[in-house]
């Protein structure tokens, strides 16, 4: 099995030599890039047009997927991980080598692995509308300090490539100060600053790991009812991280966000119906309906 994360050019022409011995060739890739606006649709016409054969996308978080199926997998090419991801994925020992010559784009980076390569680099901006903000911010230190009621959206750092690079980016802007921007923000209020606290507080990203206020940030922006955040605190419960393990909290919400549809959520709950009985599961259950109705109080 080979699996690989790779540039568009690169990705047509050395996969297809694996298509001459197979009718399909199955990818687990994300949502953005299977999507109508995403590159996955014109790769799939391109390459089964030169190889006369299938190409089947798998939408959802491909190493998530990869986890739960373990050697039963049914992928042969997995794109769409994050940098920080690779270490994950490599202690899974279902990677191949890379056994052909290939050439990638400049990159900022000088990237050597033997295992996987990049297929996807860019900045991080912000898109506003024009027609209703005037005068945007220019940095984000502004945009932590103007006084406009802004309702941003931030994919999720913790799942999302694009939400990790924000924080990355920021902290590698501002350093130190990083950590007080979110913190001005989570103060006051924000649900997704609040989330992004919780992810730099558990990373270590411009402050030291401090687990148990990581969890108190997270249920914050969990209770605000911001999905990724009930995810994030679903693993907090599971593992035990600064808190008491406890299994039926992590079920209540990974339940919760599932029913938002996250995907994410949807492959932790599989994962861990494998570990916690009916019973459990039932009490779970009816704490995430409570916890619903409730509008998240006294969760």
């Amino acid at each position: 099995m080979i699996i690989r994360k790779l540039v568009l050019l690169i990705f047509l022409f050395p996969v297809i030599a694996l298509a001459e011995t197979t009718s399909t060739l199955t990818i687990y890739a994300p949502d953005y890039f299977i999507s109508e606006w995403g590159p996955g649709p014109k790769i799939k016409e391109a390459f089964e047009r030169k190889c006369s054969c299938n190409l089947k996308y798998v939408s959802g978080d491909p190493l998530s997927k990869l986890m739960l199926e373990g050697k039963s997998t049914r992928a042969d090419i997995l794109i769409g991980l994050s940098s920080d991801q690779i270490l994950k994925a490599r202690k899974l020992n279902l990677f191949d080598k890379i056994n052909f010559d290939f050439s990638l784009p400049q990159l900022p980076i000088n990237w050597k692995d033997p295992t996987f390569l990049p297929f996807d680099w860019s900045y991080v901006s912000f898109i506003y509308d024009n027609t209703k903000i005037i005068n945007p911010p220019k940095t984000f230190i502004e945009l932590a300090n103007d006084p406009r009621d802004y309702k941003i959206i931030i994919q999720d750092p913790r799942t999302s490539p694009s939400g990790l690079a924000l924080i990355l980016w920021i902290k590698s802007i501002y350093g130190d100060e990083a950590f007080d921007i979110w913190s001005k923000l989570a103060i006051e209020g924000d649900p997704i600053a609040q989330n992004s606290l919780g992810v730099m507080l558990q990373k270590g990203e411009g402050t030291e790991i401090n687990f148990l206020l990581s969890y108190s940030w997270f249920k914050k922006s969990a209770e605000s009812g911001y999905t990724p955040a009930q995810v994030s605190l679903g693993y907090i419960y599971d593992q035990g991280m600064g808190i008491d393990q406890n299994k039926i909290k992590a079920y209540m919400w990974w339940r919760i966000a599932s029913l938002h549809g996250d995907s994410d959520a949807v492959t932790l709950l599989k994962l861990l119906s494998n570990e916690i009985n009916e019973n459990d599961q039932k009490i779970a259950i009816n704490l995430a309906d409570k916890c619903v109705k409730n509008n998240f109080k006294a969760c």
